[in-house]
């Protein structure tokens, strides 16, 4: 296929898989979801009971219950920021292969899923993923990703930050596809399976992107009750999107707190219960990451692992990233179990470092 055929071409995805391609020569292709379909997607969460129940439980538990080879996975937070890692842990523990990753931005959540594919291919692998960005910032960014994209290894839709935060609005909202401003006119045309149409009110050019529906979202929160109503203090990072988009999901939270104080502040609430399945009290939830009014993230933590992960990209030696792995998450039978491994003169610091955010828990 010659680049002037379309401009549609996706950089990153395989030319010769009918699931991705768009227009070619006036053609189209059918779309094919890379999560349920939205008529999939609305009938289950149709379905789903809608009345006040009990729904803590243990992550183990959540997880077994819910993750599934071939899955669509939603995983909400915004790079370094409320990242649910313990619920990774546990996915890695658990094994799932063939995923689909869909998210906004992400740092270290798509690079331990990424490491557990290359260090244990039988039991962790990822097929496809939707993003806006994958790296950690200031910090660097991400070499397992450099080295699976390098490598042909997965199939990449990318999307600006706006534009996959619009794809879960859509999906929140139940249709199909949202309208954007951005996207067209560069590159990012090139790297996804929106496409460009013209306004059927002004007849300008607009860019459609598609939907997404994960067939689970994971998140990790500030405060939650035993029902599934959350709170999120600082930035909400498409988070109320994901969780609504998501036929099932399920939540981390730093703190659970008593249904009496969500009524008595509904205006906080920033996810019903109505779209939260399950819902786990886990402190430091997302380590090493930071959550706003309750802990700052840990560089030195992040470091460590994006080094050992950067020398295997760089030299294939995995001596250091499977001694991470060894020691932080299959040496562990729970999160707190990988917790209890961090110094506590750590987690005072970290603790310290948020400088005490204004939240509301009582």
């Amino acid at each position: 296929m010659k680049q002037t055929e379309t401009s549609s071409a996706i950089r990153n995805v395989s030319a010769t898989e009918p699931e991705v391609l768009k227009k070619v020569a006036g053609a189209e292709t059918p779309f094919k979801w890379w999560g349920p379909t939205p008529e999939e997607a609305r009938k289950i969460m149709v379905n789903k009971p809608k009345s006040l129940h009990d729904k803590r439980t243990t992550i183990k538990e959540a997880v077994a219950k819910r993750v599934k080879d071939g899955m669509s996975l939603g995983i909400g937070g915004f790079v370094n920021t409320r990242p649910p890692v313990a619920i990774i842990h546990e996915i890695i523990r658990h094994g799932a292969k063939d995923l689909t990753l869909c998210f906004q931005s992400n740092s270290i959540c798509p690079e331990l899923l990424a490491g557990a594919m290359l260090l244990y291919p039988d039991h962790v692998s990822i097929k496809r993923v939707e993003l806006a960005w994958w790296g950690y910032e200031v910090i660097g960014i991400a070499p397992l990703l450099r080295y699976l994209n390098s490598k042909g290894m997965i199939l990449m839709d990318d999307y600006t930050n706006y534009g996959m935060s619009a794809r879960f609005k859509a999906a929140a909202m139940g249709i199909e596809f949202i309208p954007t401003r951005d996207h067209g006119g560069s590159d990012m045309e090139l790297t996804n399976r929106g496409i460009m149409v013209k306004s059927p009110f002004s007849g300008k050019n607009t860019y459609l992107v598609p939907a997404c529906y994960p067939d689970l979202g994971i998140l990790h929160v500030s405060a939650a009750d035993m029902y599934g109503n959350c709170r999120i203090f600082g930035a909400h990072c498409t988070c109320p999107e994901i969780a609504m988009a998501s036929t099932y999901t399920i939540v981390t939270a730093e703190q659970i707190i008593s249904n009496e104080n969500i009524r008595t502040y509904p205006n906080l609430t920033e996810i019903p219960y109505s779209a939260v399945d399950a819902v786990i009290e886990q402190r430091f939830g997302c380590h090493p990451g930071n959550s706003y009014g309750f802990h700052w993230f840990d560089m030195e933590h992040i470091l460590m692992f994006r080094s050992a992960s950067d020398e295997f990209r760089k030299t294939g030696k995995s001596d250091k990233l499977k001694k991470y792995y060894e020691e932080y998450i299959f040496g562990c039978e729970t999160y707190d179990d990988f917790l209890s491994k961090l110094p506590y003169k750590t987690l005072k610091k970290l603790r310290d470092m948020d400088g005490g955010q204004p939240v509301i828990l009582s």
